[in-house]
């Protein structure tokens, strides 16, 4: 771990996915959410990739343009019985701006929508009733544009986007975007984050 970013990136080596459940999210850049979900326990595996698009073969240099319909988003690998569905919906809301449509900081343009892909019909209802709930209880102030739709495949991103945060600490992004980020969510999630944070 970089102690002074708090960087540190899961052990996904032969990780026993047996009882684990997989749930799908787009925040924007992926690298942060990337960095958002491994910090949480029970989160076993978090791969960065591209979802709910039309090329077959994307690559982030086409979904970057905006033009394959993909989203930016990861594919978190959980185990239910440590973490729930709900609270990993709970930090998926927490660590963006989901009234922001089709843009994320700097970030402009479709593939950095907000997004959960739902791979149950439990976790559309539950999905839909925190929007909801959030939505009426004005916790942001405009309406939440998050998009709820079923889980179609989801293409792993290139190696070097894999781990990015934690491998590329010092990086400018990373220093200046996704670290103060990162330190805002663990103050809030304390009492889920893993023990080696």
């Amino acid at each position: 771990m970089n102690k002074e970013t708090g960087a540190t990136a899961l052990d996904e080596t032969n990780v026993d996915t047996s009882n684990t459940e997989i749930a799908t999210f787009g925040t924007g850049c992926f690298w942060c959410t990337e960095a958002v979900m491994e910090s949480l326990d029970g989160v076993k595996k978090v791969v960065s990739g591209y979802s709910g698009g039309h090329d077959p073969k994307p690559t982030y240099k086409e979904v970057c343009t905006g033009n394959t319909g993909h989203a930016e988003c990861v594919e978190v690998t959980f185990d239910p019985k440590v973490i729930s569905y709900a609270d990993l919906l709970e930090a998926f809301f927490r660590s963006h701006d989901p009234t922001s449509l089709n843009k994320q900081g700097n970030d402009i343009g479709t593939q950095y929508r907000s997004v959960i892909f739902y791979h149950s019909n439990e976790q559309k209802q539950l999905a839909e009733q925190a929007k909801t709930e959030l939505d009426k209880s004005g916790a942001y102030g405009k309406p939440i544009v998050t998009e709820i739709t079923k889980a179609v495949t989801f293409y792993q991103a290139e190696d070097y986007h894999q781990n990015y945060f934690a491998n590329n600490p010092d990086q400018g992004y990373c220093a200046f975007v996704i670290a103060p980020k990162l330190d805002k969510f663990k103050k809030v999630f304390k009492d889920k984050l893993r023990k080696n944070i």
